[in-house]
């Protein structure tokens, strides 16, 4: 007999921007969805939370006190293929790309190339036209 103890857990980030989560979530190649309850199968009452933004039934993102979307997803059953620490820090990155891609653009520069660094670090080169 085996009883799966099973809950919903958040996780703190310091996204602040939705349209850029929304971005860097496609960018990784997730299917968004927006404004959904997610649904804990595994727990016996069905647990449910509220989220801003999903990306299936049991990982999303909600808006905090602090204005952050903080992760929430059941860390027990966690079906993607890299960790939750690791999915975070692929969110995180992403979403500073977009939202660097939308400062240069906001301030009128171009963006001409960019690479990825092996540190995972960015490079961009921009130009603009004075």
């Amino acid at each position: 007999f085996i009883l799966i103890m099973s809950h919903f857990s958040t996780i703190k980030t310091k996204i602040k921007h939705k349209p850029q989560l929304i971005e860097a979530l496609e960018l990784l190649q997730y299917d968004v969805q927006e404004n959904i309850e997610l649904i804990n199968p595994l727990d016996h009452q069905h647990e449910k939370v509220k989220v801003d933004i999903s990306i299936g039934d049991n990982i999303g993102f909600r808006l905090n006190n602090n204005g952050e979307y903080e992760l929430v997803a059941d860390i027990q059953t966690w079906n993607q293929p890299i960790p939750p620490k690791r999915f975070i820090e692929k969110v995180t990155q992403q979403y500073a790309r977009m939202t660097l891609h939308n400062t240069v653009k906001a301030k009128g520069f171009k963006i001409e190339e960019e690479w990825e660094m092996d540190d995972n670090s960015i490079e961009l080169t921009v130009s603009r036209w004075v």
